[in-house]
């Protein structure tokens, strides 16, 4: 194999997604998904690829070190992109340990790994995503450049902010070549039913309310998966060594006008009138220190990879509700618990 890439949290929302771009464009490649299977991990989310010949399955924890080594060794490594997260901000709120257990120590592990199994650094890429939430919240209507200084608001963004900082050291400290994206909000199939989109989704098709944070004024930037999965596929093969690139969707929308959006979409689609899923709309007391708006300038990429958005948000949301209401078994295996028996079947 040309390469040995391993892609961590590869069974997850964004990392599936990345998995099945690289197996079906990369013939060449051989793709070692390494995931620990937690609730947001599915492997069913990789049918379409998993009996392809450069695709292997990894059922790792990257919290445990001796087993991240084992894999580098088992599959001769030659390179990594780093996805592997916890990724919830509500669930950092009440638990903020996991999230450093796993997005700070676990990313440490995978640097480790990579130092100690690679022999000649200018060969190898340690490629770590994130997120635009470890710059904080913008007040001034301005928009998130590669510049831009770190403030993370939450436990979720700290743990991200602090893995950013550990690959950024271990490139100035022991020369490992590496790249980071920080990405605006995902959207698209295959998104666990917990995030804004996917949960409206749901709960209108089931007549359950929809939770909205405060006024729902909350402003985010939105990228479809795909385009994302594309984006890191660009940066990996053209991206400069040791350098950030911010990836979103050219678009910002407040949470409220997303949620009646998908009201006015579902109330069209299932043949209901339109306004009346509106009616299931909730405000709820807002989330402990919820940055109100994030914006993403993401000409860098485009100007210097030649990477664009391939869909406007309008036509994406389309599409999202589309494969939901096609897709109601993966649906209602992910909020059932189901998706473990998956894994149990095929690799016991």
């Amino acid at each position: 194999m040309e390469k040995s890439i391993l892609i961590t949290g590869g069974a997850g929302f964004i990392g599936s997604h990345v998995v099945r771009l690289f197996v079906k464009k990369y013939p060449t490649y051989r793709i070692v998904n390494l995931d620990s299977l937690t609730y947001a991990g599915n492997l069913a989310n990789l049918t379409d690829i998993e009996s392809e010949p450069n695709y292997h399955f990894a059922k790792v924890d990257i919290q445990d070190a001796e087993a991240v080594e084992a894999t580098f060794r088992q599959f001769q490594i030659t390179d990594v992109i780093h996805l592997a997260a916890e990724s919830h901000v509500d669930r950092s709120i009440t638990d903020p340990l996991s999230f450093v257990k796993t997005n700070v120590v676990g990313t440490v592990n995978l640097l480790n790994a990579a130092k100690g199994y690679w022999q000649d650094f200018d060969k190898h890429l340690f490629y770590h995503i994130s997120t635009d939430e470890v710059y904080g919240s913008l007040h001034d209507g301005g928009y998130f450049l590669e510049t831009t200084p770190y403030d993370p608001q939450s436990p979720y963004s700290a743990s991200k902010a602090s893995s950013d900082h550990f690959v950024r050291a271990y490139a100035n400290t022991y020369g490992l070549k590496t790249v980071i994206s920080n990405c605006s909000n995902n959207y698209g199939p295959n998104q666990f039913p917990e995030k804004l989109i996917p949960l409206c989704i749901h709960n209108i098709k089931n007549n359950k309310p929809l939770p909205v944070y405060g006024k729902g004024e909350n402003v985010r930037d939105w990228l479809f998966v795909v385009d994302h999965a594309r984006a890191i596929d660009v940066i990996f093969h053209s991206g400069r060594f040791n350098d950030t690139f911010n990836i979103g969707g050219f678009n910002e929308w407040k949470n409220i006008d997303i949620v009646r959006l998908l009201c006015e979409i579902l109330d069209r689609k299932l043949g209901r009138k339109i306004g009346t899923s509106e009616k299931l709309i909730t405000f709820v007391k807002d989330r402990a220190g919820h940055d109100l708006r994030y914006a993403i300038d993401a000409s860098k990429i485009q100007q210097e990879l030649g990477w664009e958005p391939s869909l406007t948000f309008e036509v994406g949301i389309e599409q999202t509700v589309d494969w939901y209401l096609s897709n109601e078994d993966w649906l209602n295996g992910v909020t059932s618990g189901d998706y473990q028996k998956y894994y149990e079947q095929h690799y016991g």
